[in-house]
């Protein structure tokens, strides 16, 4: 039997400015089997944008002394960013102001961490305008633009086509 778009029920969440995968509200029902996600958050109003990672769990000690470990769900769904120039921004404008996006579901931390580092470096999130990643990993950070200016490029180079104005040696 075929349901309308009416008649099917419509998916709710339980936390305000949800995050979306596919322009669906994001549920604590959707995390399934999940370690966390790759996100992308817009500010609607400046239009800068900011890649980061989330997991949907921690797994703890209760005690210094215990051995046991228990799993507890993280603030994913309040979660906004660790970026201080983000917070800012938030501050700013407010949380509603800030779309939260997902852009990939893992299963390992390993994989969310790889993905996170890919997307940064695949969205030149350092180098180009409209982002407010100031580093990638903790290891790699936003460059100045006079050492930008100050690259050349061999013909061989596979940065020629992201970087036009690069003058061969």
């Amino acid at each position: 039997m075929k349901h309308s778009a009416l008649q099917m029920k419509a998916k709710t969440t339980d936390y305000e400015n949800p995050w979306t995968f596919d322009g669906e509200p994001f549920a604590s029902e959707d995390v399934g089997k999940f370690a966390g996600f790759v996100y992308l958050i817009t500010n609607q109003i400046t239009g800068e944008k900011y890649i980061g990672r989330k997991y949907f769990s921690s797994i703890r000690k209760k005690k210094k002394s215990d051995k046991r470990r228990t799993r507890s769900e993280s603030d994913w769904k309040e979660y906004y960013g660790s970026s201080e120039d983000l917070k800012k921004q938030i501050e700013v404008h407010g949380k509603n102001n800030f779309r939260r996006e997902i852009l990939s579901l893992h299963l390992t931390k390993g994989d969310v961490n790889y993905a996170e580092v890919r997307e940064q470096f695949m969205r030149d999130v350092l180098e180009k305008d409209g982002y407010i990643n100031d580093n990638i990993n903790g290891k790699w950070f936003r460059k100045p633009q006079h050492i930008k200016a100050a690259r050349r490029l061999s013909a061989a180079s596979s940065w020629r086509a992201y970087e036009p104005d690069s003058h061969g040696s």
